[in-house]
């Protein structure tokens, strides 16, 4: 392995990477040649800084800046004393204004350089609260001994390691603002090195407690001391406490004993109960938002009957129900479909179907696959739906909306969609449902030519 020169060094910063890093090159010893590209942690487009290497690879170099000796008109104080440290955030140091159009231009350029494509037109960005946003994450646990203390966090911009913080401002403020004691509740008991991680999932609020449920993976049997901690933490602080001894099917509850967790989308008048570990969208203010952009984008009739792919708790196909004939939701996770199906029916809806299916497979057995349909949403996991999409009769569908979270696999499928089979991109824009960090959510249509 080759040896890391950690000899400080110039380097002016031209671009910025797709994971927050400032992008520039070194100096090549052979004349005429373009130097080495170097994607260094800390640094903006437009400055100059001095960095330090931390990583080498065939085609480039790694490093963070240590001292910044031209600033960006873009750059800003972190607000988090921990930026740098923690990998919770990328982006801090970047005008809040200055991110999204950062993203803007990835999904662009992926679109661009991946799919071969470009938009008839680019969607406003779509935004919401920048701060205290996160209602759903997992916090790193980690007894140190050096430090006589457990830490609890996110994991450091080294994985290996957990930041110590003693607060999170992009996390919800109640819970943001417990992670230090969190760190001496569990540093208290006498599991402490039994603990791994402890998840986090806010709803909106009961009336009994907060509304914010803490699930603690143990890797031994708690003593009742040890439980007794966990409850009296709870009703403290208004946190329901789940348990987590093995797999998600061994999740259960410790205090209450039967806490309801419920969000609600008010334009709907939909009410979604959900269990602690299940998947919503992390970001409530900006899934509103998206939620009424995809069906403005979709443009349904009363009559269609709508086809929602990867439709999880049913985020987008309960508020589809209300516009349509008919809509149907397939997701691979059939504990999800199962609660799709309860929300359904606890918010009186009878026109969504929902089926448990593995979207990666074949589906020429799917009886839904026969149906015909009017309308497509999809929202995909990182890998996209580029298999799906070849068993797919497109014909059929007069819109198709894609939201995604990768922008790489978006741009593939978009290509497949424009180039193979002659759709054509109408529109595409960002979402910023991660502020403050390099993850690029978007959104686009698509219509036959």
């Amino acid at each position: 392995m080759a040896r890391i020169d950690k000899t400080p060094f110039e380097a002016e910063i031209t671009d910025l990477t797709h994971d927050g890093r400032g992008v520039a090159r070194r100096p090549s010893k052979a004349p005429g040649e373009a130097g080495k590209a170097v994607f260094i942690a800390g640094a903006l487009p437009g400055e100059r800084v001095m960095a330090v290497q931390t990583g080498r690879h065939r085609s480039y170099d790694e490093a963070r800046t240590v001292e910044v000796l031209q600033a960006a008109p873009e750059r800003v104080e972190p607000r988090c004393e921990h930026f740098g440290t923690c990998g919770g955030c990328a982006l801090q140091h970047y005008d809040e204004e200055k991110q999204i159009h950062a993203k803007q231009r990835v999904l662009l350029e992926n679109l661009e350089r991946i799919g071969h494509v470009k938009p008839q037109a680019v969607l406003p960005p779509l935004v919401d609260a920048a701060w205290g946003y996160r209602r759903k994450g997992r916090f790193s646990v980690r007894r140190v001994e050096k430090k006589d203390k457990t830490l609890v966090g996110f994991r450091e911009t080294d994985p290996r390691f957990v930041a110590d913080i003693a607060a999170c401002h992009t996390v919800i403020p109640q819970i943001g603002r417990k992670v230090e004691a969190l760190g001496r509740l569990v540093d208290g008991l006498e599991a402490r090195r039994e603990i791994p991680q402890i998840e986090f999932i806010a709803g909106d609020p009961a009336e009994d407690f907060g509304g914010v449920a803490l699930t603690f993976r143990h890797l031994a049997p708690l003593s009742e001391a040890d439980r007794a901690a966990l409850v009296a933490f709870g009703r403290e602080h208004g946190f329901a406490i789940f348990l987590q001894p093995g797999g998600v099917d061994s999740v259960h509850p410790l205090w209450p004993e039967a806490p309801r967790l419920a969000f609600t989308l008010p334009p709907w008048d939909i009410e979604f109960l959900f269990r602690p570990l299940d998947f919503i969208q992390v970001n409530a203010g900006l899934n509103g938002r998206m939620i009424r952009l995809a069906l403005d984008l979709l443009d349904v009739r009363p009559e269609d009957r709508v086809l929602d792919l990867f439709c999880g708790l049913g985020n987008f196909t309960l508020p589809l129900a209300r516009s349509v004939r008919e809509v149907v939701g397939v997701e691979g996770e059939a504990g999800l479909v199962a609660r799709a199906r309860e929300n359904a029916a606890h918010n009186g809806i009878a026109n969504a179907q929902f089926h448990a299916a593995d979207l990666g497979k074949d589906l020429s057995d799917q009886p839904w696959m026969r149906e015909g349909f009017d309308t497509l949403l999809l929202d995909p996991p990182r890998s996209g739906a580029d298999f799906l999409l070849t068993q797919l009769p497109l014909k059929q569908f007069r819109r198709i909306v894609y939201v995604s979270c990768h922008p790489a696999s978006l741009a593939r499928d978009a290509g497949y969609l424009v180039n193979g089979k002659g759709w054509k991109l109408k529109a595409a824009g960002v979402m910023d449902m991660f502020p403050h960090t390099a993850h690029v959510e978007s959104i686009a249509v698509f219509e036959p030519r």
